[in-house]
């Protein structure tokens, strides 16, 4: 009988950052977030999903160059980034572009608010009127005011509190544990 090994990748936390509106305040709390998280030693990926579309490449640089010469995939590297552009026919599910991340303690997305990730849903009074997201599908609520629904709240600007939730909710201090 021959064994063969098969490596088991950890699970590695996913969380959405969500908001029933643009200008919600989504960026700057995943600003704090991504902060807090580098000064507790996690090492940390952010994944952006954008309805309409982005360009990274600059026309005339090389790497449109190539794309508009008709390459599927695209990477440049440079002593301190790597990119890879890869095109593709249709949007992608979100646990296919996550598989593509490696080597993280966490995940944070932002503009994934369908997705079937935990989520942050981020509240300010002045723009909703109603939570976006279901009970069930949050772990917490970055909000300008309190909410009894029992999800854990947090100011807009607490990003430590929201870190220590992190770890308690899903078991770990950073450092790829």
């Amino acid at each position: 009988m021959h064994c063969r090994s098969t490596s088991v990748r950890p699970q590695i936390p996913v969380i959405s950052i969500v908001g029933g509106k643009s200008n919600s305040g989504k960026t700057t709390l995943l600003e704090k977030l991504i902060r807090e998280a580098k000064g507790r030693g996690w090492k940390v990926a952010t994944l952006k999903h954008d309805v309409h579309g982005f360009e990274m490449d600059q026309p005339g640089k090389d790497t449109w160059r190539h794309a508009q010469a008709g390459a599927d995939i695209v990477a440049i590297s440079s002593p301190h980034k790597i990119a890879i552009l890869e095109s593709v026919s249709e949007d992608q599910p979100l646990d296919e572009v996550i598989a593509r991340i490696q080597g993280v303690d966490v995940i944070f997305t932002e503009g994934y608010k369908s997705g079937n990730k935990p989520k942050i849903e981020v509240f300010r009074s002045a723009v909703h009127q109603e939570l976006f997201s279901k009970p069930e599908e949050l772990i917490a609520i970055a909000s300008d005011i309190s909410f009894d629904n029992g999800i854990p709240c947090f100011g807009l600007d607490d990003a430590a509190g929201i870190c220590d939730l992190i770890e308690e909710v899903f078991g770990f201090r950073g450092e790829l544990s």
